[in-house]
């Protein structure tokens, strides 16, 4: 029986990771010991606490067809860690500074790069300061 089925990636579960609290799709028999085990076997941490929900699947209806169909339903665990381990799944990456631009008189203007943690797409951010308001624009550059 495999516990851990996949890391559940959200806002609100990114939000819960930056308090060493981390949320997982887990096996709908498993308990809160084996998740607990699961997790520091699989991810080499101290686990304090399990919490779980049960989420019933939505009736939905189809778009094309009038009819209504039942989406899945799971078991979602929110594992709370030791104060100052993490988990590497969950953690945003870092921005890098690639160039600083001075144009004329101008104050310099710092670009950044850094990926999107879904499809490694490079996001890129200049900061520059015109005047009294910094300006900040933000491109997608395609990889």
């Amino acid at each position: 029986m495999r516990v851990i089925q996949k890391p559940i990636i959200t806002e609100k579960s990114m939000m819960l990771a930056k308090i060493s609290s981390y949320t997982f799709m887990v096996d709908e028999n498993a308990t809160k010991q084996a998740i607990s085990r699961a997790v520091e076997n699989k991810f080499k941490v101290n686990v304090l606490g399990v919490r779980i929900i049960n989420k019933k699947g939505a009736v939905k209806m189809q778009r094309r067809v009038r009819k209504y169909y039942q989406a899945p339903s799971f078991k979602k665990a929110i594992v709370q860690l030791k104060k100052g381990q993490t988990i590497a799944l969950f953690e945003t990456p870092k921005e890098e500074e690639v160039a600083v631009i001075t144009a004329g008189e101008q104050e310099p203007v710092t670009i950044k790069e850094r990926k999107n943690i879904l499809r490694n797409t490079k996001v890129r951010i200049e900061k520059g300061t015109i005047g009294a308001s910094p300006t900040t624009q933000r491109k997608v550059i395609p990889t």
